[in-house]
């Protein structure tokens, strides 16, 4: 049996490199979130993310060179990792159950990456160096929510005003994320929820 060249060795070598690289990568992320919804901007530091996610502050610099980097990239990471979640509850379709939809999509909005993101858009309102950066995220996560919500709502958006109503919901959402922030808003907001998948039903149809 002949000698194993280096060509032969680097790829499996450089696999268990990559998927450690990846790993650490994800855990920054997850930790960067974390501490933005818990800390708020201020309180968020790459040496606080990197000792929160095991690793060395030399590390995370590595996979993001500033904190900007770091933050910006984990926020979107969780709004992807949600969009996904979001298309995983109805794997087999709706099948018009546009209550169970609202709700859905109301939840993207109440949970640690609505907070998280939040500090972010706060921080770039007064961060010249971070405001353009939130501000296509931003954008580009509204338009894949939008996306997700026509399709799973069954919303023709050739109609006159279905478009509208769309974002009306979205932005209804995010209002009671923000009511939320400070008390367990649970109650009214399973009222407004039940009130706005009637008021689709009725515009939808």
């Amino acid at each position: 049996m002949g000698a194993v060249s280096t060509a032969d060795r680097v790829p499996g070598d450089r696999a268990p490199k990559q998927d450690r690289s990846r790993a650490t990568r994800q855990r920054l992320l997850e930790a960067a979130v974390a501490c933005l919804a818990e800390h708020g901007w201020a309180g968020s530091t790459v040496s606080v993310v990197a000792e929160r996610a095991g690793v060395s502050r030399g590390a995370a610099q590595h996979h993001f060179p500033t904190r900007e980097d770091l933050f910006t990239a984990a926020v979107e990471y969780v709004a992807e990792e949600r969009s996904t979640a979001l298309r995983a509850l109805f794997p087999e379709g709706t099948a018009g159950d546009r209550h169970s939809v609202v709700a859905a999509l109301v939840d993207l909005y109440t949970g640690p990456l609505f907070r998280a993101a939040l500090h972010l858009w706060v921080a770039a309102s007064d961060e010249e160096q971070l405001r353009p950066r939130v501000t296509e995220l931003e954008a580009r996560v509204g338009r894949e929510t939008h996306r997700i919500a026509v399709q799973l709502l069954g919303a023709d958006e050739s109609r006159p005003g279905v478009r509208e109503t769309v974002q009306g919901l979205l932005d209804m959402a995010r209002g009671l994320g923000l009511a939320n922030l400070l008390t367990d808003d649970t109650a009214r907001r399973e009222r407004v929820v039940a009130q706005w998948a009637a008021l689709l039903e009725a515009a939808l149809r």
